[in-house]
């Protein structure tokens, strides 16, 4: 399946082509000597009964009918089985149903993912109810917990136990391993992504055996599975590095575009935490800093800019009249930046309230990986893209809506008009190099510049050509797609900034050699393109 056209399938579904793995597999044998054989589960029964068997047991765990739609609604899907299970003998139950029965199976969790991801038409497995508490360690300052478990419980339990994760995203809805197995990540020149923090994991793979692996017990399949979207089988705990609970004090002030991006470095240095949000169509921009602090907690009052009936149904009723005259859109985005962001913010919380955000209401989302010594530049050319239309990098061509882009470079242009009408604010964050295999990351320490495009009250607006320059524009400077965000580079064009991705092909067709935790959107990105 190709990248979507998001605004063209309102009310639709995405289905994911249902070719049957064979029935038995011992290919993990060779990495883990532990297979459970199908033929034994039930004794000597036919593969029929088995399945029928498996089924009566799993009954309390099914819900049949179940739509699955991510958190924007701009993917959905409906798995052919839905299960919810709550421990990890029912997930081994769930695996072995799958391969007798020819199923393609798919985890999930909170579906935040602005992508099919996780849509499949096979099993779906919900992982809510994988979120035990296994072991803290406090003076290691580790935890063990459930893959299953929400971020938002996790901060709660360390809390209790006076811990907290180093770094965290914009929000805490998602899955401890949805968010590390797609490389979510925050902000801060020395710290990591999310996934860095990860010391060890359990998985159940395509035979229904568990490997254990961590940075010293078969490393290669931990830096493989620990950011693996799903590809190697479905992660059920994890122990994850904390350190003791602290605080920030957070200040956000003002600045110009060219004072930024002229003083850079300096900037990105100037505190733990720093992330830049600019306003298009302005050289407006909001720098946001973050340290550790003992200072006592102190919020800011509260105030008709900040209330959640401007930020979100002001905003948005805004946002939905320019559906209909985008030209307003650079005055909207003047106005939101001189009533929230014009003047200087400061406070002191918990670092969770700190580092998360409100998504606010559904969107389209794009965000790529850069090397942090090409932002500037980077910024720059999607600046004049923004303004005119055009890319000076690359090719050096113009995109628009008929712009066919694959791998990251235009292929096609019929330039129709100058300029584009973008949403704010366009995010720069910056974050610390790492070694798990396939995190955009690996290796280089890297900025993160994320593009928006709202979807007021649900419904869909233009985006197709701004993706398209933005994706040219991030690959020309070394760019490498967050996993999370639908995007248009296939195998062949990501292996070439992933110096990994072939170690990792490998592995998982060693550990899921007929394909049975693949769907439509591994197929485009893991999966080589086989030659005649």
């Amino acid at each position: 399946m190709e990248h979507q056209d998001h605004s063209d399938i309102e009310g639709s579904f995405i289905v994911v082509p249902n070719d049957t793995p064979s029935q038995s597999s011992d290919a993990a044998s060779t990495l883990n000597g532990s297979v459970v054989d199908d033929s034994t589960h039930k004794g000597s029964a036919s593969p029929l009964v088995q399945v029928s068997l498996l089924q009566q047991e799993l009954q309390s765990v099914l819900t049949p009918g179940k739509t699955f739609e991510n958190w924007a609604r701009t993917f959905r899907c409906v798995p052919e089985q839905y299960y919810t299970p709550s421990n990890e003998e029912e997930v081994v139950k769930i695996i072995h149903l799958a391969r007798l029965s020819g199923k393609r199976v798919k985890a999930i969790g909170t579906g935040h993912s602005p992508s099919d991801l996780a849509c499949t038409d096979g099993i779906m497995i919900n992982t809510d109810k994988l979120d035990g508490l296994y072991h803290v360690d406090k003076e290691k300052r580790t935890i063990t917990v459930g893959a299953g478990m929400k971020l938002e419980k996790l901060h709660k339990l360390l809390e209790l136990r006076d811990l907290a994760l180093s770094n965290l995203g914009s929000i805490s809805d998602q899955s401890v391993a949805g968010a590390m197995a797609t490389a979510t990540h925050g902000t801060g020149a020395e710290y990591a992504s999310l996934c860095a923090s990860v010391l060890d994991l359990t998985f159940i793979t395509a035979t229904g055996s568990t490997i254990y692996c961590s940075k010293a017990e078969k490393p290669d399949i931990f830096n493989a599975a620990v950011c693996s979207l799903g590809a190697l089988g479905i992660i059920t705990r994890m122990t994850l590095q904390c350190e003791p609970a602290f605080r920030l004090e957070n200040k956000q002030e003002p600045a110009k575009l060219d004072e930024v991006l002229n003083n850079l470095d300096s900037i990105i240095h100037s505190a733990e935490h720093v992330r830049l949000w600019w306003y298009p169509h302005t050289d407006n921009v909001v720098v946001w800093r973050a340290n550790r602090t003992t200072k006592d907690i102190s919020r800011p009052l509260s105030s008709w800019r900040t209330s959640r009936w401007f930020t979100v149904h002001f905003y948005q009723g805004l946002l939905y009249i320019c559906r209909f005259i985008p030209r307003l859109i650079p005055t909207l985005s003047r106005f939101m930046f001189w009533a929230t962001q014009s003047r200087p913010i400061e406070r002191v919380d918990d670092s969770v309230r700190v580092f998360n955000f409100d998504c606010l209401f559904p969107q389209y989302v794009n965000e790529w990986s850069i090397p942090w010594s090409r932002t500037a530049e980077a910024l720059r050319a999607l600046d004049q893209f923004i303004e005119n239309g055009s890319v000076k990098v690359g090719s050096g061509v113009g995109l628009d809506e008929s712009t066919d882009v694959k791998d990251g470079h235009a292929l096609k242009v019929v330039r129709k008009e100058a300029g584009l009408k973008v949403h704010f604010p366009i995010e720069i964050r910056f974050v610390k190099k790492d070694d798990v295999w396939l995190s955009p990351a690996y290796g280089v320490d890297s900025c993160y510049i994320g593009i928006i495009m709202y979807r007021p009250y649900g419904k869909p607006v233009p985006y197709k050509r701004f993706w398209a320059g933005f994706e040219q524009i991030m690959a020309s400077f070394e760019g490498r797609p967050h996993w999370a965000k639908a995007h248009s580079v296939s195998f062949e064009g990501l292996k070439q900034s992933y110096p990994k991705l072939a170690a990792f092909s490998d592995i998982r067709q060693q550990l899921d050699p007929e394909g049975m935790f693949l769907n439509d959107y591994l197929r485009r990105h893991l999966v080589p393109i086989a030659t005649p």
